[in-house]
Order: structure tokens, then C-alpha cells, then sequence
């Protein structure tokens, strides 16, 4: 049975490999200190049967948005700088990729999401598209970009709602 929990030292980090250096590293080497420090949250998924095992993983932390950075249809409602939930890292390990994993832990990541906006004041999620391809994914999901920042993209509130809904 797999889970989501938050990331320990009783995962094995080092044998993790989504196949982005970048994001290895970040799981390997930084996402306990952060979690340690209160800068962000990573959270892994895992089988029972392998508990330390990392199948995938996902970071949230909080964030602060410029109003120009918005989708227009969204700009127009908000003050000149917004609060947001950033999707900040998202990896699934190679050994499970094609297997939607990925979709698992984004509406893990949007679930939880919601339950930070009950209790402190966000406008949706966010998360930074490292290419087109990437941005191309998390539209599938909803998310907007706009024309001068393409790769940052937005996910309001009641889209997250109506996702889940789905779900």
C-alpha cells in the first residue's frame, strides 16, 4: 500500500534518481535541512513494503507573487502582491515514471494546498515551470501562465477545489 508522508532520515535519499541532477541533489542534500529550518515541507511517497524506499516526491512552501505575474482574468481581483502555496519540487523516480505517480502527488500537493488556505490567506498554487514541456503538463491540470512569464504558472483556489472535486 503506498502512502504520502513527510520526509525523515528513515528514507533513503541517495538512491533516489528522477533523472534531473537538480532535483536529486535538492531531495539529497537540502530538503531536511529546509524542512528542519521551517523553509518548506517535502514529502514523499512510499510502499509499505519498502518504506524507505523513495517512489516519489513533492516540496511546498509558501510564496509572495507579484499582481503582473498573474494570469490578466486574475490580476484585475487582487492587490499588487498576492500570497500563494508554490509547488516548489515534484520527482518521481525513473523506476515509476509513466505510471502516474506524478498525478498522484500533484493532487496530494493540491489537497494540501487547500488545507493551508483554510487556515492562513493564499490564492492558489503555484509553481514555476522549469520548460515547456513541464508547463505543458501542469496545464493538463489547470494551471495558467501568462505572456511575459510563461513558466510561472497558477492554479486559483476554486480550481484546485473544482480538481479535486474530480477526483
Amino acid at each position: 500500500m503506498k502512502r504520502i508522508e513527510l520526509l525523515s532520515k528513515t528514507h533513503e535519499r541517495d538512491s533516489f534518481d528522477c533523472g534531473e541532477v537538480a532535483l536529486n541533489q535538492f531531495l539529497q542534500r537540502t530538503a531536511r535541512q529546509h524542512i528542519q529550518k521551517g523553509l518548506s515541507r517535502t514529502f514523499v511517497l512510499v510502499d509499505s513494503e519498502q518504506p524507505s524506499l523513495i517512489i516519489g516526491f513533492f516540496t511546498l512552501s509558501l510564496c509572495e507573487v507579484q499582481l503582473e505575474c498573474l494570469p490578466p482574468r486574475w490580476a484585475k481581483k487582487y492587490p499588487s502582491v498576492v500570497p500563494g502555496v508554490k509547488l516548489a519540487r515534484l520527482g518521481v523516480s525513473l523506476n515509476w515514471q509513466r505510471q502516474g505517480i506524478g498525478g498522484i502527488l500533484l493532487v496530494e500537493a493540491m489537497k494540501r494546498a487547500l488545507v493551508i488556505a483554510e487556515n492562513a490567506g493564499v490564492i492558489g498554487l503555484f509553481v514555476d515551470a522549469k520548460d515547456v514541456a513541464v508547463k505543458a503538463y501542469y496545464e493538463r491540470y489547470g494551471f495558467e501562465g501568462t505572456k511575459e512569464n510563461p513558466l510561472l504558472l497558477f492554479l486559483p483556489l476554486s480550481g484546485l477545489k473544482d480538481f479535486i472535486d474530480i477526483k
